[in-house]
């Protein structure tokens, strides 16, 4: 556990940029082995609750204050155990509902740097258990000199210059709530939203559980960016309305006014539409012809700056379930095994192995989903956590 001095603890940490994400990676073995006292220390680590979270490493964004909690896993399945808190940036809450998969693509060279697995030359895979959702991610880091190689010649959107990429395979990635890839059974669903209408949804659960609905249904186009979203707080709070009448229907809450506190990250709204030309966030165009469908992700009741990682493994599972929201919207003739999402920060390519489930007609037994990332390692040393 992290020293204690006076009423402050100093506390071990690592600032790695996983994705399109940055978080706070802390060995398990530093944290009281109370759990229950991991949320005061959280919020105490990243200065929330505070819209600056000046006094702590958060950035001030949904996408920069969250940890990941690791440990050397006892599963025969497994090389290390991840534990994904999302801490909220302007309320006193953390969220162990769900995973991010763009931190998940910070743990497999967190644990090569930590020494918690054994590295190869060229290549060292690591199985990731994440505790939140049950789940296998395999995951792919370049290594050198049983070093992690982070520097490469890979993009992706919504973070300059390039890297090394790491390839992320979700294994068996459906029923992270224990009820299947459709939790309700159907393919679409229709939520009748007050003081608005009925909505046609898909809610879908694969690597986490996502609420899917066509832009034009909701009086968007698809191409909006992250500014526009958050600029608008009567669409903001239409959206922040489904979301809760769709966690209402899985069951994780009672009252869909109450979701942004009780369950502020699952499930995550995103909103979808057919391919079109489109201009990202900081002012390049996108062709219709170079993705396969419009999506824009939410995050703790804000626009997602680009998409995250569980987000597209959702919506590569989505696409192939006949009848589905997404799958509606889907380019014809889509490679599912390299779906292109436009987003707001520019394009995210994603895949799923999937084969007919005999027993469900148009529902497919989903193998894995699959993505690509990079991460960098930005800081090591102690963070100074005070009661």
């Amino acid at each position: 556990m992290g020293k204690m001095q006076g009423s402050a603890m100093k506390l071990p940490v690592t600032i790695i940029r996983g994705g399109t994400s940055k978080g706070v990676y802390i060995l398990e073995s530093d944290l009281p082995k109370d759990k229950n006292e991991w949320d005061n220390i959280l919020l105490r680590l990243m200065g929330s609750p505070d819209q600056k979270q000046i006094d702590g490493l958060g950035g001030s964004q949904s996408v920069t204050s969250k940890v990941a909690i690791i440990k050397k896993s006892d599963r025969p399945d497994a090389d290390v155990d991840y534990t994904f808190a999302q801490v909220s940036v302007d309320k006193p809450i953390v969220s162990y509902k769900g995973n991010c998969g763009n931190i998940s693509s910070g743990v497999g060279p967190f644990a090569i740097e930590k020494g918690l697995v054994e590295v190869k030359d060229g290549m060292t895979s690591v199985r990731v258990f994440n505790t939140n959702t049950d789940k296998i991610i395999e995951e792919e880091v370049k290594t050198e000199d049983g070093e992690v190689v982070y520097d490469g010649d890979f993009a992706i959107a919504g973070v300059p210059g390039t890297a090394s990429t790491i390839k992320l395979k979700f294994i068996d990635p459906a029923g992270t709530l224990g009820k299947g890839l459709l939790p309700t059974g159907n393919a679409v669903d229709v939520l009748d939203v007050p003081d608005f209408g009925k909505v046609e949804v898909s809610i879908v659960d694969a690597a986490n559980p996502l609420v899917f609905v066509k832009a034009q249904s909701l009086g968007l186009n698809g191409g909006e960016t992250s500014d526009d979203i958050n600029g608008d707080a009567e669409k903001l709070d239409l959206l922040e309305k489904v979301r809760g009448l769709a966690a209402v229907k899985l069951g994780l809450i009672d009252d869909y006014t109450k979701s942004a506190w009780e369950t502020p990250g699952i499930p995550k709204m995103t909103f979808v539409s057919e391919a079109a030309d489109y201009t990202t966030m900081d002012g390049k165009e996108i062709k219709k012809e170079n993705i396969d469908l419009l999506s824009r992700m939410m995050s703790m009741q804000k626009a997602h700056p680009s998409y995250a990682m569980t987000g597209a493994m959702c919506t590569a599972a989505a696409a192939v379930v006949e009848g589905s929201v997404v799958n509606k919207v889907l380019s014809a003739g889509t490679d599912t095994q390299f779906i292109r999402i436009g987003h707001a920060s520019g394009i995210l390519e994603c895949g799923v192995d999937y084969v007919a489930d005999a027993e469900k007609p148009g529902v497919p037994k989903i193998d894995d989903t699959f993505g690509f990332r990079t991460a960098n390692l930005i800081m090591e040393g102690n963070a100074v956590v005070r009661g």
